[in-house]
């Protein structure tokens, strides 16, 4: 009795899927127009710079150089430093008491030791040189090579 009731409330509500079977008019033409908003290619664009900005900061590794408190100190060895090593970078920051000064975006651990080892062997810093982690940016020949 069940089986009979289910198939026939099948076929009943089955018969309700044909009920739109109308046949298109061929006659009708429709026009669809799209209006696209020019922001809408500036919004692109803005995408686009922001992923290649992205692209040019990776895992790598800096040099500590210097920690101190005496500004002359730190300022002799930000200038030897761009001196006779213009193609890297130096970024100096200050947190009270203490001038902070890192050195260089090396993306090797080997590149970074190798200046390490220059710069101690010419005696400017007094102090200890580390190597630490860090995101550092790509220099833009790098960049240029891989977007190839």
């Amino acid at each position: 009795m069940k089986k009979s009731v289910s198939l026939f409330l099948v076929l009943i509500l089955s018969l309700g899927l044909f009920a739109q079977t109308a046949t298109p008019d061929s006659n009708v033409v429709t026009k669809v127009s799209v209006t696209k908003d020019p922001r809408l290619e500036l919004l692109a664009k803005a995408e686009v710079d922001i992923n290649n900005m992205a692209n040019r900061f990776t895992k790598g590794y800096r040099l500590f150089v210097l920690k101190s408190n005496n500004r002359d100190y730190a300022i002799k060895v930000r200038s030897y430093l761009l001196q006779n090593f213009p193609e890297e970078k130096v970024i100096m920051t200050y947190q009270a008491p203490f001038i902070k000064m890192k050195f260089g975006d090396f993306e090797e651990l080997k590149d970074a030791e190798k200046y390490r080892d220059l710069i101690i062997k010419a005696g400017v810093i007094t102090g200890n040189i580390y190597v630490v982690p860090d995101t550092i940016e790509l220099k833009p020949d790098r960049v240029n090579k891989e977007e190839q």
